[in-house]
Protein backbone atom coordinates (compact mmCIF):
# COMPACT_ATOMS: atom_id res chain seq x y z
CA UNK A 1 0.00 0.00 0.00
CA UNK A 2 1.42 3.56 -1.06
CA UNK A 3 0.06 6.92 -0.92
CA UNK A 4 1.36 8.67 -4.88
CA UNK A 5 0.11 12.20 -4.12
CA UNK A 6 -0.83 14.53 -1.84
CA UNK A 7 -3.09 18.27 -3.31
CA UNK A 8 -4.13 20.62 -0.52
CA UNK A 9 -5.98 23.81 -1.00
CA UNK A 10 -6.13 26.10 1.87
CA UNK A 11 -5.42 23.09 4.45
CA UNK A 12 -4.23 24.62 7.45
CA UNK A 13 -1.01 26.92 6.36
CA UNK A 14 -1.19 25.76 3.25
CA UNK A 15 -2.93 27.91 0.49
CA UNK A 16 -1.91 25.65 -2.41
CA UNK A 17 0.17 22.16 -2.36
CA UNK A 18 1.15 19.19 -4.87
CA UNK A 19 3.74 16.41 -3.43
CA UNK A 20 4.70 13.35 -5.18
CA UNK A 21 5.75 10.91 -3.06
CA UNK A 22 8.37 7.91 -3.48
CA UNK A 23 7.75 4.36 -2.66
CA UNK A 24 9.92 4.01 0.35
CA UNK A 25 11.53 6.93 2.50
CA UNK A 26 10.37 10.73 2.42
CA UNK A 27 11.95 13.09 4.93
CA UNK A 28 10.15 16.33 5.30
CA UNK A 29 12.46 18.73 7.49
CA UNK A 30 12.57 22.35 8.61
CA UNK A 31 12.14 24.44 12.11
CA UNK A 32 8.92 24.06 14.45
CA UNK A 33 5.49 25.61 13.37
CA UNK A 34 6.26 25.61 9.74
CA UNK A 35 3.77 22.98 8.62
CA UNK A 36 5.49 19.82 8.17
CA UNK A 37 2.96 18.17 10.85
CA UNK A 38 0.18 19.23 8.95
CA UNK A 39 0.82 17.53 5.68
CA UNK A 40 1.09 14.38 7.84
CA UNK A 41 -2.40 14.92 9.25
CA UNK A 42 -3.70 15.60 6.10
CA UNK A 43 -2.68 12.07 5.19
CA UNK A 44 -4.36 10.71 8.69
CA UNK A 45 -7.12 12.62 7.77
CA UNK A 46 -7.65 11.32 4.20
CA UNK A 47 -7.92 7.78 5.46
CA UNK A 48 -9.72 7.89 8.84
CA UNK A 49 -11.89 11.23 8.08
CA UNK A 50 -10.14 12.42 11.67
CA UNK A 51 -7.33 14.09 12.15
CA UNK A 52 -4.97 12.71 14.81
CA UNK A 53 -4.80 15.62 17.42
CA UNK A 54 -8.40 15.10 17.63
CA UNK A 55 -9.00 18.85 16.13
CA UNK A 56 -12.32 20.02 14.65
CA UNK A 57 -12.86 19.94 10.83
CA UNK A 58 -13.61 23.79 10.75
CA UNK A 59 -9.92 23.88 12.27
CA UNK A 60 -8.37 22.57 9.56
CA UNK A 61 -9.43 24.99 7.16
CA UNK A 62 -6.78 28.05 6.50
CA UNK A 63 -7.21 31.15 8.58
CA UNK A 64 -9.81 33.74 6.58
CA UNK A 65 -11.43 31.07 4.08
CA UNK A 66 -14.64 29.14 4.58
CA UNK A 67 -13.34 25.59 2.78
CA UNK A 68 -10.42 24.01 2.17
CA UNK A 69 -10.05 20.39 -0.02
CA UNK A 70 -7.84 17.62 0.60
CA UNK A 71 -6.55 14.67 -2.93
CA UNK A 72 -4.78 11.58 -2.00
CA UNK A 73 -4.27 9.50 -4.04
CA UNK A 74 -3.25 6.02 -3.08
CA UNK A 75 -1.78 2.55 -4.88
CA UNK A 76 -3.47 -0.75 -2.86
CA UNK A 77 -2.77 -3.92 -5.22
CA UNK A 78 -2.13 -2.47 -7.97
CA UNK A 79 -5.43 -0.63 -7.73
CA UNK A 80 -5.15 3.32 -7.62
CA UNK A 81 -7.97 4.99 -5.19
CA UNK A 82 -8.59 8.57 -5.77
CA UNK A 83 -9.87 10.36 -2.18
CA UNK A 84 -11.52 13.64 -2.12
CA UNK A 85 -12.50 15.62 0.99
CA UNK A 86 -13.83 19.08 1.15
CA UNK A 87 -14.55 20.39 4.59
CA UNK A 88 -16.73 23.03 5.22
CA UNK A 89 -16.81 25.96 7.93
CA UNK A 90 -21.00 25.80 7.70
CA UNK A 91 -21.69 22.22 6.91
CA UNK A 92 -20.49 18.27 7.32
CA UNK A 93 -17.38 17.02 5.02
CA UNK A 94 -17.52 15.38 2.02
CA UNK A 95 -15.97 12.70 0.63
CA UNK A 96 -15.77 11.35 -2.35
CA UNK A 97 -13.80 7.90 -3.79
CA UNK A 98 -12.86 7.96 -7.48
CA UNK A 99 -14.92 10.89 -8.26
CA UNK A 100 -17.90 9.14 -6.14
CA UNK A 101 -19.47 10.81 -3.19
CA UNK A 102 -20.27 8.46 -0.34
CA UNK A 103 -22.83 8.60 2.34
CA UNK A 104 -21.29 7.61 5.53
CA UNK A 105 -17.79 8.75 6.61
CA UNK A 106 -17.33 4.49 7.76
CA UNK A 107 -17.50 3.89 4.20
CA UNK A 108 -13.82 5.15 3.54
CA UNK A 109 -12.09 3.60 6.52
CA UNK A 110 -10.21 0.12 5.31
CA UNK A 111 -9.56 1.92 1.84
CA UNK A 112 -6.14 3.53 3.41
CA UNK A 113 -4.28 1.81 6.65
CA UNK A 114 -2.43 4.38 8.28
CA UNK A 115 -0.01 3.49 11.36
CA UNK A 116 0.95 7.31 12.86
CA UNK A 117 3.72 7.80 15.56
CA UNK A 118 3.95 11.07 16.92
CA UNK A 119 6.02 12.19 20.69
CA UNK A 120 2.75 11.96 22.18
CA UNK A 121 2.34 8.07 21.66
CA UNK A 122 5.24 8.15 23.97
CA UNK A 123 3.51 8.87 26.50
CA UNK A 124 0.18 6.32 25.81
CA UNK A 125 1.45 4.53 29.07
CA UNK A 126 1.37 6.95 31.75
CA UNK A 127 -1.29 9.06 30.36
CA UNK A 128 -5.00 8.61 31.20
CA UNK A 129 -6.88 5.71 30.01
CA UNK A 130 -8.62 7.75 27.12
CA UNK A 131 -5.51 7.84 24.95
CA UNK A 132 -5.13 3.74 25.11
CA UNK A 133 -8.97 3.59 24.49
CA UNK A 134 -8.34 6.02 21.59
CA UNK A 135 -5.51 4.04 20.01
CA UNK A 136 -7.52 0.91 20.35
CA UNK A 137 -10.95 1.85 18.55
CA UNK A 138 -8.74 3.88 16.08
CA UNK A 139 -6.62 0.73 15.04
CA UNK A 140 -9.74 -1.33 15.16
CA UNK A 141 -11.54 0.79 13.40
CA UNK A 142 -9.07 0.77 10.52
CA UNK A 143 -9.03 -3.23 10.68
CA UNK A 144 -12.74 -4.14 10.64
CA UNK A 145 -15.32 -2.41 9.76
CA UNK A 146 -18.16 -4.18 12.20
CA UNK A 147 -16.15 -3.02 15.06
CA UNK A 148 -16.35 0.52 13.43
CA UNK A 149 -20.07 -0.01 13.16
CA UNK A 150 -20.70 -1.32 16.80
CA UNK A 151 -18.65 1.53 18.01
CA UNK A 152 -20.76 4.36 16.21
CA UNK A 153 -23.74 2.93 17.23
CA UNK A 154 -22.87 2.50 20.96
CA UNK A 155 -21.09 6.15 21.25
CA UNK A 156 -24.65 6.79 20.10
CA UNK A 157 -26.43 5.23 22.64
CA UNK A 158 -24.24 6.14 25.67
CA UNK A 159 -25.15 10.03 25.10
CA UNK A 160 -28.65 9.02 24.42
CA UNK A 161 -28.79 7.34 27.57
CA UNK A 162 -26.89 10.26 29.53
CA UNK A 163 -29.48 12.83 27.55
CA UNK A 164 -32.30 10.36 29.19
CA UNK A 165 -30.98 10.30 32.76
CA UNK A 166 -31.10 13.87 33.02
CA UNK A 167 -34.47 14.00 31.91
CA UNK A 168 -35.29 11.58 35.11
CA UNK A 169 -35.61 14.93 37.26
CA UNK A 170 -38.84 15.26 35.31
CA UNK A 171 -40.95 13.83 37.88
CA UNK A 172 -44.26 13.61 36.21
CA UNK A 173 -42.81 11.51 32.68
CA UNK A 174 -40.44 9.31 34.86
CA UNK A 175 -42.25 6.04 34.56
CA UNK A 176 -42.35 6.26 31.01
CA UNK A 177 -38.84 7.63 30.93
CA UNK A 178 -37.45 4.42 32.85
CA UNK A 179 -39.18 2.09 29.87
CA UNK A 180 -37.23 4.34 28.09
CA UNK A 181 -33.96 3.61 29.64
CA UNK A 182 -34.73 -0.43 29.47
CA UNK A 183 -35.00 -0.26 25.91
CA UNK A 184 -31.85 1.75 25.91
CA UNK A 185 -30.20 -0.41 27.83
CA UNK A 186 -30.62 -3.19 25.67
CA UNK A 187 -29.12 -1.82 22.76
CA UNK A 188 -26.52 -0.72 24.95
CA UNK A 189 -25.01 -4.26 26.61
CA UNK A 190 -25.66 -5.96 22.74
CA UNK A 191 -23.01 -3.04 21.27
CA UNK A 192 -21.40 -2.74 24.39
CA UNK A 193 -20.64 -6.66 24.68
CA UNK A 194 -19.69 -6.83 20.93
CA UNK A 195 -16.83 -3.93 21.73
CA UNK A 196 -15.46 -5.71 24.84
CA UNK A 197 -14.95 -8.92 22.96
CA UNK A 198 -13.06 -7.47 19.61
CA UNK A 199 -11.16 -5.39 22.08
CA UNK A 200 -9.86 -8.62 23.74
CA UNK A 201 -9.07 -9.91 20.13
CA UNK A 202 -7.10 -7.54 19.50
CA UNK A 203 -4.95 -7.71 22.73
CA UNK A 204 -4.54 -10.79 22.28
CA UNK A 205 -3.20 -10.46 19.03
CA UNK A 206 -0.18 -7.79 19.73
CA UNK A 207 0.45 -9.81 23.24
CA UNK A 208 1.72 -12.64 20.49
CA UNK A 209 4.01 -9.99 19.03
CA UNK A 210 4.85 -7.40 21.18
CA UNK A 211 6.42 -9.31 23.76
CA UNK A 212 9.18 -10.45 21.39
CA UNK A 213 9.67 -7.25 20.37
CA UNK A 214 10.02 -5.63 23.99
CA UNK A 215 12.05 -8.05 24.94
CA UNK A 216 14.80 -7.17 22.24
CA UNK A 217 14.26 -3.25 22.81
CA UNK A 218 15.54 -4.11 26.57
CA UNK A 219 18.08 -6.76 25.81
CA UNK A 220 16.40 -9.35 27.73
CA UNK A 221 15.58 -7.50 30.76
CA UNK A 222 11.83 -7.07 30.64
CA UNK A 223 8.89 -9.23 29.50
CA UNK A 224 5.56 -7.60 28.35
CA UNK A 225 2.30 -8.45 28.54
CA UNK A 226 -1.08 -6.12 27.85
CA UNK A 227 -4.32 -6.64 29.86
CA UNK A 228 -7.59 -5.65 29.44
CA UNK A 229 -9.24 -4.32 32.07
CA UNK A 230 -13.13 -3.62 31.95
CA UNK A 231 -14.75 -1.10 34.00
CA UNK A 232 -17.17 -3.38 35.68
CA UNK A 233 -14.48 -5.44 36.92
CA UNK A 234 -15.66 -9.40 37.22
CA UNK A 235 -19.08 -8.64 36.94
CA UNK A 236 -21.00 -8.85 33.61
CA UNK A 237 -21.79 -5.92 31.81
CA UNK A 238 -24.96 -6.44 32.20
CA UNK A 239 -24.68 -6.73 36.00
CA UNK A 240 -22.12 -3.96 36.25
CA UNK A 241 -25.08 -1.55 34.37
CA UNK A 242 -27.84 -2.51 37.04
CA UNK A 243 -25.77 -2.41 39.72
CA UNK A 244 -24.65 1.34 38.80
CA UNK A 245 -28.30 2.53 37.38
CA UNK A 246 -28.70 4.41 40.87
CA UNK A 247 -25.53 6.18 41.04
CA UNK A 248 -25.84 7.21 37.64
CA UNK A 249 -29.16 8.78 37.96
CA UNK A 250 -27.41 10.82 40.41
CA UNK A 251 -24.41 11.82 38.33
CA UNK A 252 -26.68 11.57 35.08
CA UNK A 253 -23.99 9.86 33.35
CA UNK A 254 -22.68 6.32 32.41
CA UNK A 255 -20.47 5.04 35.04
CA UNK A 256 -19.48 1.26 33.43
CA UNK A 257 -19.02 0.47 30.02
CA UNK A 258 -16.41 -0.02 27.13
CA UNK A 259 -15.98 3.73 27.37
CA UNK A 260 -14.57 3.77 30.61
CA UNK A 261 -12.39 1.02 30.05
CA UNK A 262 -8.18 0.58 30.45
CA UNK A 263 -5.39 -1.44 29.27
CA UNK A 264 -2.81 -2.77 31.93
CA UNK A 265 0.88 -2.76 30.76
CA UNK A 266 2.59 -5.50 33.15
CA UNK A 267 6.21 -5.66 32.86
CA UNK A 268 7.39 -8.80 34.92
CA UNK A 269 4.16 -8.46 37.20
CA UNK A 270 4.89 -4.47 37.41
CA UNK A 271 1.96 -2.24 36.31
CA UNK A 272 4.08 0.23 34.69
CA UNK A 273 1.19 2.84 34.18
CA UNK A 274 1.69 3.42 37.75
CA UNK A 275 4.74 1.96 38.99
CA UNK A 276 7.48 2.21 35.54
CA UNK A 277 9.84 4.59 35.41
CA UNK A 278 9.57 7.36 32.18
CA UNK A 279 12.39 5.31 30.36
CA UNK A 280 10.26 1.70 30.91
CA UNK A 281 6.83 4.03 29.77
CA UNK A 282 8.76 5.15 26.72
CA UNK A 283 10.18 2.08 25.45
CA UNK A 284 6.47 0.29 26.32
CA UNK A 285 5.00 2.98 23.78
CA UNK A 286 7.57 2.06 21.12
CA UNK A 287 6.86 -1.15 21.59
CA UNK A 288 3.56 -1.02 21.36
CA UNK A 289 3.74 1.09 17.92
CA UNK A 290 6.02 -1.35 16.37
CA UNK A 291 3.68 -4.34 17.30
CA UNK A 292 0.45 -2.45 15.99
CA UNK A 293 2.86 -2.42 12.75
CA UNK A 294 3.65 -5.65 12.36
CA UNK A 295 -0.14 -6.29 13.54
CA UNK A 296 -1.25 -4.67 10.22
CA UNK A 297 0.90 -6.26 8.48
CA UNK A 298 -0.69 -9.79 9.45
CA UNK A 299 -4.01 -8.52 9.01
CA UNK A 300 -4.41 -7.17 5.94
CA UNK A 301 -1.56 -9.19 3.71
CA UNK A 302 0.17 -5.87 2.91
CA UNK A 303 2.32 -3.05 4.47
CA UNK A 304 0.36 0.42 6.11
CA UNK A 305 1.48 3.82 5.70
CA UNK A 306 3.71 4.93 8.31
CA UNK A 307 3.62 8.92 9.42
CA UNK A 308 6.46 9.33 11.70
CA UNK A 309 6.12 12.58 13.17
CA UNK A 310 9.32 14.16 14.61
CA UNK A 311 9.85 10.62 17.22
CA UNK A 312 13.46 9.97 16.14
CA UNK A 313 14.47 12.96 18.20
CA UNK A 314 12.86 11.72 21.42
CA UNK A 315 14.72 8.26 21.72
CA UNK A 316 17.88 7.38 22.43
CA UNK A 317 20.38 5.87 19.40
CA UNK A 318 19.61 2.26 20.12
CA UNK A 319 15.68 2.58 19.98
CA UNK A 320 16.40 4.96 16.96
CA UNK A 321 18.24 2.25 15.33
CA UNK A 322 15.89 -0.52 16.58
CA UNK A 323 12.95 1.72 14.82
CA UNK A 324 14.37 2.40 11.63
CA UNK A 325 15.73 -1.16 10.52
CA UNK A 326 12.20 -2.46 11.14
CA UNK A 327 10.51 -0.25 8.77
CA UNK A 328 12.73 -0.40 6.19
CA UNK A 329 10.15 -2.74 4.26
CA UNK A 330 7.17 0.20 4.58
CA UNK A 331 6.33 3.13 2.44
CA UNK A 332 7.28 5.90 5.86
CA UNK A 333 6.97 9.88 5.91
CA UNK A 334 9.13 11.19 8.70
CA UNK A 335 9.29 15.04 9.76
CA UNK A 336 12.01 15.91 11.34
CA UNK A 337 14.59 19.32 11.40
CA UNK A 338 17.52 18.15 10.15
CA UNK A 339 18.78 15.14 7.99
CA UNK A 340 21.65 14.57 9.88
CA UNK A 341 20.57 12.04 11.84
CA UNK A 342 19.67 9.91 9.14
CA UNK A 343 23.00 10.28 7.56
CA UNK A 344 24.69 9.37 10.47
CA UNK A 345 22.50 5.86 11.11
CA UNK A 346 23.41 5.34 6.89
CA UNK A 347 19.72 5.30 6.80
CA UNK A 348 18.36 5.16 2.65
CA UNK A 349 16.74 8.59 1.80
CA UNK A 350 14.57 8.98 -1.24
CA UNK A 351 12.70 11.88 -1.08
CA UNK A 352 13.72 14.89 0.85
CA UNK A 353 11.64 18.06 1.17
CA UNK A 354 12.18 21.31 2.94
CA UNK A 355 9.10 22.80 4.57
CA UNK A 356 9.35 26.54 5.48
CA UNK A 357 6.43 28.86 5.92
CA UNK A 358 4.01 26.49 4.21
CA UNK A 359 5.96 26.15 1.16
CA UNK A 360 7.83 22.96 0.64
CA UNK A 361 10.62 22.24 -1.56
CA UNK A 362 12.48 19.13 -3.42
CA UNK A 363 15.78 18.54 -2.37
CA UNK A 364 18.77 16.10 -4.05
Amino acid sequence: MKIKSLKLKDFRNYELLQLDFDNSTNIFYGNNAQGKTNILEAIYLSGTTKSHRGTKDKDLIKFGKNECHLEAVIEKRNVFYQIDMHLKKSSPKGIAINKIPIRKASELFGIINIVFFSPEDLNIIKNGPLERRRFIDLELSQLDKIYLNNLSNYNRIVNQRNHLLKDLRDAVRQESLMQTLDIWELQLIKYGNEIIERRKEFIKEINKIISNIHYKLTGGKENIKLIYEPSNGNLSFVEALKKNREKDMKIKNTSVGPHRDDICFMADNLDIRRFGSQGQQRTAALSLKLAEIELVKKVIHDTPILLLDDVLSELDKYRQNYLLDSIHDIQTLITCTGVDEFVNHRFSINKVFHVFNGQVSKEN
